[in-house]
């Protein structure tokens, strides 16, 4: 396959593309597996039709949005692809928030309908009271029926009885490639999450250049995320790419500790695992035989999301045989387009630019800088959002065709690595000399008490900024004066003295994001609060 040929048709619908080659050539193989069952691909293709055919009941109309509130399940995978299926646009979302934050959705969505989890149920409630758009939701799980007794000015209805009520769709919505299909949601770092407008074809692309080409899936593979389905990285690995060569998904809506990934793990054998690092070091760190028996059947697992220390690698690697494959993506490009290879891993690199993209480090005059030299990375692909729903100007500012204007600092190698040395906006300026967080954080991890860290700047009592490392710490390590001072000697004796941290603070875990990222600005505000 050329990675530059690809050419989709002008009328495409993505969940149409997911699902035909499947109905045609293995209707009856597994595609879904969960705590509460199994499905085929016939199985699901139905289960699809039918939430298609419901939003049309519901008056819901092709190019809006659905908002989706739901726990990895069968009921997401139906829900996501009935709405593509119908024309519409996903917006999905953690079915933890609270009511203030469905608030902020819903009425930045202007979804008319959405499918909501029962145990989402009461915060959602509390956040539709006074939502302009919102016309219907179908309640999903036990205790739907008493869900759907508590709605507000909205009709609600039950995700059962519903979909058993209704004639499958008789055809997919005759989408063109170009159609908006899904909403991504920034971080938020920066103020509330915004959304990257995709396209169906963004979807394909990446999946035909990423999935198929860097990740070899296959048929045989069964694939597993500790992210969630409303996480863009886990819509990505663990339901579009399974979907697109006939795999089987695993799912499981519990919280993904390290001892219920690997219980699940042991259930469903997977041969991908999509992760983070904070998963993966918390499994290193529990019993060696169990956990090496339930990855058994892996080939390959995946980490995005936040830095992968090299040592967690390694350590990884020697003690289950397995690579795991560092890459950076984003809600602007859909999905990873640097990785490592299979076969082809260094420990600390993102490694090398996926087939169909291109990616260049320029300076502050925005010239391309030398190999060796860190600058800001700009990436290039076909899966480059069309923009920010209602922000032109920070639109115009990252997107420039089908490039992508990060925020993330890199350096490239001789041959042609990545290497990541944070965000631009994360930079401390220590006595007068840039100090990169993510260079100081990976010495701390070495240190055998650091299980995370988070590097901030902090004023100290002259009003100066100096840096400040948060600390969570391995279990049997006490948080003291004196390990703080142990740390900060450990810092002192490789890093030049003002990249090493002033002050411990300690945390019994660092703090999260709904899409699981440290909460960097969170520690950055609460260590400004801190008395000097």
């Amino acid at each position: 396959m050329s990675a530059q040929t690809i050419d989709y048709p002008e009328r495409f619908n993505l969940a149409a593309w997911l699902l035909a080659h499947n109905l045609a050539a293995r209707p009856g193989k597994l595609a879904v597996r969960s705590e509460s069952g199994e499905w085929s691909y016939a199985a699901v293709a139905d289960l699809a039709a039918r939430a298609q055919a419901l939003l049309a009941r519901l008056g819901h109309l092709h190019e809006q949005r659905v908002l989706l509130v739901l726990p990895d399940g069968i009921e997401f995978v139906a829900a996501w692809l009935g709405t593509v299926q119908a024309g519409g646009v996903f917006a999905m979302v953690n079915p933890r928030l609270k009511a203030e934050e469905y608030a902020y959705y819903l009425d930045y969505s202007r979804a008319p309908v959405a499918f909501v989890h029962a145990s989402a149920w009461a915060e959602f409630v509390a956040g539709a009271r006074g939502a302009r758009f919102l016309r219907a939701a179908v309640v999903v799980g036990a205790g739907a029926d008493a869900c759907v007794e508590s709605r507000g000015g909205f009709a609600a209805l039950p995700w059962d009885a519903a979909l058993a009520a209704e004639t499958p769709a008789a055809a997919p919505f005759d989408s063109h490639r170009d159609d908006c299909c899904g909403w991504l949601f920034t971080s938020g770092t920066s103020g509330k999450p915004k959304a990257a407008l995709h396209r169906h074809a963004d979807f394909a692309w990446n999946i035909d250049h990423y999935a198929k080409q860097v990740l070899r899936l296959a048929e045989r593979d069964v694939t597993m995320a500790v992210s969630k389905l409303f996480f863009g990285y886990a819509t990505g690995t663990n339901l579009m790419f399974p979907f697109a060569v006939g795999a089987t998904t695993a799912l499981f809506a519990e919280p993904s500790k390290p001892e219920a990934v690997i219980a699940h793990a042991r259930r469903h054998r997977p041969t991908l695992l999509a992760a983070v690092p904070t998963t993966l070091n918390g499994m290193l760190e529990l019993g060696r035989e169990s956990v090496a028996e339930a990855f058994r059947s892996l080939r390959l697992v995946l980490s995005a999301g936040e830095a992968l220390p090299p040592s967690l690698a390694v350590a990884f690697k020697e003690r289950f045989g397995v690579d795991i494959l560092d890459g950076i993506g984003s809600a602007e490009m859909f999905h990873i387009y640097v990785s490592n290879f299979p076969g082809d891993v260094v420990p600390g690199s993102l490694g090398k630019v996926v087939p169909g993209y291109s990616a260049r480090i320029v300076g502050d005059d925005g010239r391309e800088v030398a190999d060796g030299e860190v600058g800001t990375l700009q990436v290039s692909g076909a899966s480059a959002a069309q923009g920010y729903f209602q922000d032109v100007a920070r639109s115009r500012a990252t997107f420039k065709g089908d490039t992508c204007v990060s925020g993330d600092l890199f350096r490239r190698d001789r041959d042609g690595r990545f290497w990541y040395e944070g965000r631009a906006d994360d930079l401390l300026k220590v006595a007068g000399i840039w100090v990169a967080p993510r260079e100081v954080e990976e010495w701390l991890l070495n240190h055998p008490a650091v299980a995370e860290c988070c590097v901030v700047g902090c004023e100290d009592e002259h009003g100066l900024t100096a840096p400040l490392a948060w600390v969570a710490l391995h279990a049997g390590h006490a948080p003291t004066a004196a390990t703080a001072a142990a740390i900060i000697a450990h810092a002192r004796a490789k890093l030049s003295h003002w990249k090493a941290p002033r002050r411990i603070e300690f945390l019994a875990e660092l703090p999260r994001n709904d899409r699981g990222k440290v909460a960097r600005s969170e520690l950055k505000a609460r260590a400004q609060a801190l008395p000097r």
